[in-house]
């Protein structure tokens, strides 16, 4: 009796374990409802100024950046994202809020948020996820790096306040014509350690280990590849001088081009290709943004390594973008501040839990659209003033439509319109630019005087912002206004011979 009994124990104990196995979802129910119904986290890694230089999007032949492309593979990478505003802090008040700059008026590097009447009171994204549930952590550069300590416990529960731009060296490696420190680039400081955006990561990482109150939203802020482009010496190694792959550049580029264009960058502390062809400067900065880049994606990688170690991957879903592109010499300049696809396009990766993996998707999308993509992934009801809209179909489907194109915008009544085939720009004097990246992914051909692309500028003008309010009181910095009938930049007249070639 005892033998059949205990037989008949170990059937069925066989059977259950062939069961559970043959079922992963029934081992263990509870895990599996709750993967189904819980909020995400999220981490929320936000770039300074990272144009398509990354392995995935194919951006420069040379560049590596292992970490990001590995994230890329988890998840979906849009090859076609695009900035509001092609400046830091319009560009990051315009995601944080929901809202164009052309709606806000915010289009230079001041005011900052709070400083501007309309915006006192908006709910940014990490006050409406707290809101709807989430503990918020953040740290280094998330809003523009000009928040007070009271300002930032305004928008995050909790912020590690990481001093940022202090590490600097004694003496500039480069002379550069805007004697200012952070127009600089070379091999410093001597250890990953001892680098801002690792002490950054370190904070991070430790809010990581803690295994913090969920659902949490983590915004790390990445400084690289701003300027100082500095990293220790064994980054600028993986990139020999000898070796160094150039970015293309047509010598006469501009010549289509309007002269209005200039205006948008007209004095600059970001040098022009030709002082960085004069001063033997070009290479040089080419290797170190490389090396910037590839020091950042290794303090990606270190994020998602704690992510994995600390059992939070499965529920966590991992969002990397970067507020604006950066020129390395096209269009015959460096830095941002333009409406071309070097300044305007940006990496944007989702990875985690409902999206889909290893999926790419050409359709055109705005940081704008981060916003109320992350509301609907948490189920917290969506918000009427937010101007963006919701990734989640193209999360699930990389291939599934998209009316809208991305704007960009850069100080008042300057628009780009980015569609998949096509770039359309119109500045404020009312000039036009059209370039085809299907036959000319440079932009080196401007096609607005040709009549028979009349259609086709017409269908992009039609999405043109119909809201273009004036620049918000205590605007400065890159800001560029018409006075009278005079083009003003930065308070002073605009004249021709004054034109830096």
């Amino acid at each position: 009796m005892m033998k059949k009994i205990l037989f008949a124990s170990l059937l069925a104990l066989l059977l259950t374990r062939a069961e559970a196995q043959s079922v992963p979802a029934r081992q263990n129910p509870s895990r599996a409802a709750q993967s189904k119904t819980a909020k995400p986290n999220y981490l929320f890694l936000a770039i300074d100024d990272l144009n398509d230089w990354i392995g995935v999007l194919g951006g420069h032949p040379q560049v590596k950046t292992p970490n990001i492309d590995r994230l890329a593979r988890r998840g979906t990478l849009f090859t076609n994202a695009h900035t509001q505003a092609p400046l830091c802090n319009p560009s990051r008040v315009s995601l944080l809020t929901g809202r164009r700059p052309s709606t806000t008026g915010v289009y230079a590097l001041q005011p900052k948020l709070r400083n501007v009447a309309a915006l006192k009171d908006a709910l940014t994204l990490p006050q409406a996820l707290a809101q709807g549930g989430y503990r918020t952590l953040g740290t280094g550069k998330i809003f523009h790096d000009n928040l007070s300590a009271a300002e930032r416990a305004r928008e995050f529960q909790r912020w590690g306040d990481v001093e940022n731009y202090k590490n600097l060296p004694t003496q500039k490696f480069v002379a550069t014509p805007d004697p200012i420190k952070l127009m600089d680039w070379g091999a410093f400081p001597a250890t990953d350690a001892e680098h801002d955006d690792a002490r950054l990561t370190d904070w991070a990482i430790a809010q990581l280990k803690t295994k913090p109150q969920q659902p949490f939203f983590l915004a790390v802020g990445l400084r690289l590849p701003h300027v100082p482009l500095y990293a220790p010496q064994p980054w600028f190694d993986l990139y020999p001088d000898d070796k160094l792959t150039m970015p293309p550049v047509r010598e006469n580029d501009r010549d289509d081009v309007p002269e209005f264009a200039w205006y948008l960058h007209w004095k600059l502390p970001e040098p022009r290709l030709s002082w960085l062809r004069a001063s033997q400067q070009w290479r040089p900065m080419v290797r170190a943004y490389l090396a910037t880049v590839s020091f950042m994606d290794h303090q990606v990688g270190r994020l998602l390594d704690a992510l994995e170690s600390n059992g939070l991957a499965e529920n966590t879903v991992v969002v990397f973008w970067s507020d604006h592109g950066w020129h390395l010499g096209e269009k015959g300049i460096s830095g941002k501040n333009t409406l071309w696809e070097r300044s305007t396009r940006v990496p944007l990766i989702f990875a985690g839990p409902g999206v889909a993996v290893n999926a790419r998707s050409q359709r055109p999308v705005e940081l704008l659209d981060l916003y109320p993509t992350l509301l609907e992934l948490s189920g917290l009801p969506p918000q009427p003033e937010l101007e963006g809209h919701s990734l989640k179909p193209l999360l699930k489907n990389a291939q599934a439509g998209r009316v809208w194109p991305a704007i960009t915008t850069h100080n008042q009544n300057n628009h780009s319109v980015r569609s998949e085939r096509w770039r359309y720009i119109r500045y404020a004097d009312g000039s036009e630019e059209l370039y085809d990246h299907r036959r000319d992914p440079n932009e080196w051909t401007n096609l607005a005087r040709l009549p028979r692309y009349a259609k086709i500028i017409a269908e992009h003008r039609a999405h043109l912002p119909k809201m273009n309010v004036p620049p918000v009181p205590g605007s400065a910095a890159r800001l560029l206004v018409n006075e009278g009938g005079v083009w003003m930049w930065e308070g002073k007249p605009i004249r021709a011979e004054e034109k830096q070639p």
